[in-house]
Order: C-alpha cells, then sequence, then structure tokens
C-alpha cells in the first residue's frame, strides 16, 4: 500500500520545473514576486511546492527564511488573515532574536500581531454599531450585521449586536490607541525593518487553499497584500485555479470573469501551472511505486529513479526503459516485482488516456491501493485470482462509465458459474474494432474507446469464474468514490445533500448552488455509494433528495443517477417512480 500524502522525492519529473522557480526565488532582480502553482485536485501541486522548497534549501543554503503556510490547517480556528500575519511575524522573531539590533523590533513586530488580531475583532463590532472604518479581521460580526439589515436574525440579536458594538467601540477605541489602519502600517514598517537587517530573503509556501471554504481562501489572498511588493519577500501559493476563481466571485458577489482575472492577475505574478502527465511519466511513476512497495533495497531504487529520470529528460530524442531494462536495475528482482512491472507496463497508456483518470497521479495511487486490498482480501478467503486480474478489473472500474460498470457485473454474475462466453468471444475481437463494435452491448456506448483498449490487456479473464472479482469490487467499492480527495467546499455540499429530507430543503439547495461545477459528478458518486449499501428500497435511502436535486441541477450527475436507478432490481418502489417520473434527466435516458 502506498501512503496518500504528497511526496518528497521526484516520481513525476517535476524536478526540471522546480529548478526554473527556485531561481526565479532566488534572483534579487525578480523579488519581490509571487508564483502561483496551479493543478487541479491530486496532479501533485504539493509535491511540486516540496520539490520548489528542497531545492531552495540546497541551493541557497541558510541564506533564505523559508516559511511553510498551510491555510486549511486553521479553517474554522482562526482567521486567515491574523494567522498569516502571525506564522511569518514569528519566524521572523526567531532569526532575529539573537541580533541585538533587531531583537527589539522583532519582539515589537510579534506583539502587534495579537493587537491587531484583538483590535480588529472589536472595530469591526464597533462599526457594526457606529460604521467605523475597519482592518475585516472579525468576519463573524460582518456576518451577524448582515443578517440584521437581512432580517435574518431576531430582535434580540440586533440589540445585542449594537450594546456589544458600542461597549467593545469604548474599549478598544480610546485616544491613545493606534487604530487598525495605523497598527498596520506600524507592522509593515517594522517587518521590512527585520528582513532588511536580517539581509535575507523570505520565501512563504502557503498551500491547501484550493481545500478552504471561499471565505477562508479570499482571507488568506487578501493577507497575502499585506506583504507583496515589499522588498526581499516571495510567495508561492499553490491551488487549483479554478476554485480560486470560484471563491472570488462568491465573495464579490459574482463578479465577471474579467473582474476575477483581473484581481488574480494582481495578486499572482508569475503561473505555472504543474504539467499533465503523459504515458512515459505515469509508467515512470508506476514502476517507482511498486518498485518503493517491492522491497527493493533503497540503493537499488535510487539508481531505478536515476535511471528513470534521465530517460523522462531524454524523452523527446529516446525510446522508454523497457520492463527488463527497469528491472536490471533493481538487482535480484522477485517474480511479484516483474508481474508489478508489466501490470504499470499495460496500465499506464489506459490510465493516461481514460476522460476518469487523465493521469491524475494521486488517482493512480489510489487505485493501485484499491488493488492491493483487493489481494490480500483475496489471499485470506482463498480466492482464485491474482494481482493481474484485480488490476485489470479495478481498472475497469476507475475509468469506464457507471452504466458500463453495472453492465459488466450484471453479465458476470447472470453467466453459469461466473464464465460469461461474451468476454471471451470480445476478447477474441480485440484487434479488430469494427466487429467488436458490433458485437459489444449498447451499454458500453459512452465508454467505448476505453473499453475496446481494456479487452486488449493481458491477462485474457473470457475463460475465467469472475464472480469473485465482482464480490471484491462489490466489498471495497467505498475506495472508489473516497471523499477524502474533495476540497472543503464540496464536502461541505455533500454533508448538506446527504442531510436534505425534501426537494424543497434549504440546506439541500444551498448545498447544490455552492458546490464546484468540478466536483459534482464525484459527490454524485459519493452519494450513490451511500444508497448502494440500502437494503429495503421500499423505503427510500438516506441521501436520494440529495442525489435528486444535484440531478436536476447538472446534467451529469443525472446520467449517473439515472444509470444507478435503471439498474435496481424490478419493480421499481412507488415512492421512486412518483420521484423520478418527470423528471427529464429520467426521461431522456429511457
Amino acid at each position: 500500500m502506498w501512503s496518500d500524502i504528497e511526496t518528497k522525492r521526484d516520481y513525476l519529473n517535476y524536478l526540471e520545473l522546480a529548478e526554473v522557480v527556485s531561481e526565479v526565488l532566488l534572483n534579487p532582480s525578480m523579488r519581490p514576486v509571487s508564483v502561483g502553482v496551479f493543478g487541479t485536485w491530486g496532479t501533485g501541486k504539493s509535491s511540486l511546492l516540496n520539490l520548489i522548497e528542497a531545492q531552495l534549501r540546497e541551493s541557497a543554503k541558510d541564506e533564505v527564511i523559508v516559511i511553510r503556510f498551510d491555510a486549511w490547517l486553521y479553517q474554522g480556528y482562526d482567521d486567515a488573515r491574523a494567522a498569516l500575519m502571525d506564522v511569518i511575524a514569528r519566524t521572523l522573531y526567531e532569526a532575529a532574536k539573537d541580533d541585538a539590533g533587531l531583537r527589539g523590533t522583532a519582539t515589537s513586530m510579534l506583539a502587534r500581531v495579537d493587537k491587531v488580531r484583538a483590535l480588529g475583532i472589536g472595530v469591526e463590532l464597533a462599526a457594526a454599531a457606529f460604521g467605523i472604518p475597519l482592518f475585516g479581521v472579525a468576519t463573524r460580526a460582518l456576518g451577524a450585521l448582515s443578517d440584521v439589515v437581512a432580517g435574518k436574525a431576531d430582535e434580540e440579536d440586533g440589540k445585542a449586536l449594537v450594546e456589544g458594538g458600542k461597549k467593545v467601540a469604548g474599549i478598544v477605541r480610546p485616544a491613545k490607541e493606534q487604530s487598525p489602519p495605523e497598527q498596520i502600517d506600524a507592522f509593515r514598517s517594522e517587518f521590512a525593518q527585520v528582513l532588511v537587517g536580517l539581509k535575507k530573503p523570505m520565501v512563504v509556501f502557503v498551500d491547501n487553499l484550493d481545500r478552504c471554504l471561499p471565505a477562508q481562501t479570499i482571507h488568506t489572498l487578501e493577507a497575502l497584500r499585506l506583504f507583496l511588493f515589499m522588498e526581499q519577500s516571495a510567495f508561492v501559493v499553490a491551488a487549483d485555479e479554478d476554485m480560486v476563481r470560484n471563491s472570488v466571485s462568491q465573495h464579490f458577489n459574482g463578479a465577471s470573469s474579467r473582474h476575477v482575472t483581473d484581481y488574480l492577475d494582481k495578486l499572482i505574478q508569475i503561473p505555472v501551472r504543474v504539467p499533465r502527465l503523459g504515458i512515459t511519466e505515469i509508467r515512470a511513476y508506476l514502476l517507482m511505486l511498486f518498485a518503493d512497495a517491492g522491497n527493493v533495497p533503497e540503493a537499488n531504487r535510487a539508481a531505478l529513479r536515476t535511471g528513470l529520470e534521465d530517460n523522462l529528460r531524454r524523452s523527446w530524442e529516446t525510446d522508454p526503459l523497457t520492463v527488463e531494462e527497469a528491472l536490471a536495475f533493481c538487482g535480484k528482482p522477485s517474480d511479484e516485482l516483474r508481474l508489478s512491472f508489466e501490470i504499470a507496463d499495460r496500465m499506464a497508456p489506459l490510465l493516461v488516456k481514460s476522460t476518469h483518470v487523465q493521469g491524475n497521479p494521486r488517482m493512480v495511487k489510489r487505485l493501485l491501493n484499491t488493488v492491493r486490498l483487493r489481494v490480500g482480501i483475496a489471499a485470506r478467503r482463498k480466492m482464485p485470482v491474482d494481482e493481474a486480474m484485480v488490476a485489470k478489473f479495478a481498472l475497469f472500474e476507475r475509468c469506464a462509465d457507471e452504466q458500463s460498470i453495472n453492465h459488466l457485473y450484471s453479465t458476470i454474475t447472470g453467466a453459469p458459474k461466473g464464465t460469461a462466453p461474451l468476454m471471451a468471444e470480445l476478447e477474441g475481437l480485440s484487434k479488430d474494432r469494427e466487429r467488436f463494435a458490433a458485437k459489444a452491448p449498447k451499454e458500453w456506448e459512452k465508454s467505448f474507446g476505453f473499453i475496446f483498449d481494456w479487452f486488449g490487456l493481458e491477462p485474457k479473464l473470457g475463460n475465467l469464474d469472475l464472480r469473485s472479482l465482482v464480490y471484491l469490487s462489490r466489498e471495497t467499492a467505498v475506495l472508489r468514490t473516497s471523499s477524502s480527495g474533495l476540497s472543503a467546499a464540496a464536502l461541505d455540499a455533500l454533508a448538506g445533500l446527504r442531510a436534505a429530507k425534501t426537494i424543497s430543503s434549504p440546506m439541500g439547495l444551498r448545498a447544490v448552488r455552492t458546490l464546484p461545477a468540478g466536483e459534482r459528478s464525484d459527490v454524485m458518486r459519493e452519494l450513490i455509494g451511500d444508497m448502494r449499501g440500502h437494503a429495503d428500497w421500499k423505503k427510500k435511502p438516506e441521501g436520494f433528495v440529495g442525489a435528486k436535486l444535484l440531478a436536476d441541477s447538472d446534467a451529469g450527475a443525472a446520467a449517473q443517477l439515472a444509470v444507478f436507478i435503471r439498474n435496481l432490481p424490478p419493480p421499481m418502489p412507488g415512492w421512486l417512480h412518483v420521484s423520478v417520473k418527470d423528471a427529464d434527466w429520467f426521461k431522456e435516458e429511457a
């Protein structure tokens, strides 16, 4: 099994890109500078950040101050703006505390963070009552005020807010105290003095921004403005650009695409997009993962890594390493490792071409973990399967659409002893696309290209009893749609959809509105996964209402739900018929 966290090893040939970004950060003529590392979920943004940081430390040694800030870590516990100020101030204080000339300034800067945090909260409450200009730290106060203005809060809440504002105004805004803008100006001045005195550039890595809810995302971006364009400072921000755009649009009440672009362009000077991986890169990634899990000695793994990296760098002029050439780096490879490398060689093209994977490293790793888990279960239950069989079957589930998967299940479970003649027949036609298409079930049309290639893969399964593979699939189906990979906004929407009890549920409707477009399919998979375990369909399962709400708003999600419903055991219960009979998406699929 493989850990599902970012790596500090370069398995994806990102080192070249990390070297270029590191050179930009260390170039005095480029600072101050902000770099955006953009990519979708699971493409390796955090891993690329690790490589950039490692390259930076190696090149600059102790002549650079490196700070890591995880925006997601502070969600719900602290204001992102104050948290970022605090992390930076504490790091600079540690670097300057032994310098007699800087110690006083660094101490004042550190103390000022708490003043700004406290003052910001108080001033926002006061602003709620008196309209005083504010810094904007305690957004909950403004949220409460907006509820009062919109009539959402009751009279007592409104009175409490105003009275609280008056009291705080008297406490935190005495004449002798500095105002929030003055505190911020003083903080910036002390920050600049410390950084100049240390004679070192500061590079801040901001990660997991796209896992945050929109408000937290915007607060973190706003905090960056305190430090941008100040000498000796550099920021590297990793995020899914579409998720950030969605947060900006929501925060500014549906700002136009141009305004969202302008906002991001002012904050991110150099956008760097994580490269989409090709077959050669994914194949090398798989080989390294299998070598790591195959008890290959560290020295041999290092040799394999070097060999693969060199091969990838010269991929424009040379062929990929063969399986035998890769195994040669591994000393005396076991039969199991040889089989794993052969599986990697077969799977790589399909993992890249599949629209459900597209070479996404995290999806690839999760697929392999699913395979290893199933192989372990099969061994304990003495099932007649091996890793290659399990891998091929899991690949179908990961890359084909829901309707194709369900039809494959029913074909196998409906055949005598789990051996379907159609499987063997199609394997015999795996090199004749036209004849294969004529024989293939119509239920496979949406994923036809992938399925045609899949039948050409070894090992052949047509003459085998495949019931154990179906059993393993259903036993571990939750792994195919694990919610741990969803963004914070999607997880929040998923919880709302699961809790929705009626079609008019405000919670459910709000969840649909806030669910990022790129994650609607994944959330529908989650909801369908919940319903798969429902035993008595005479009763409505938890999550169905949310699934229908999502289907009514998104064509892709609707297609998933329609396929799931049509593959339920007949007859259709009355409540379900009433729920979907007038739905356009269900009629269209009929």
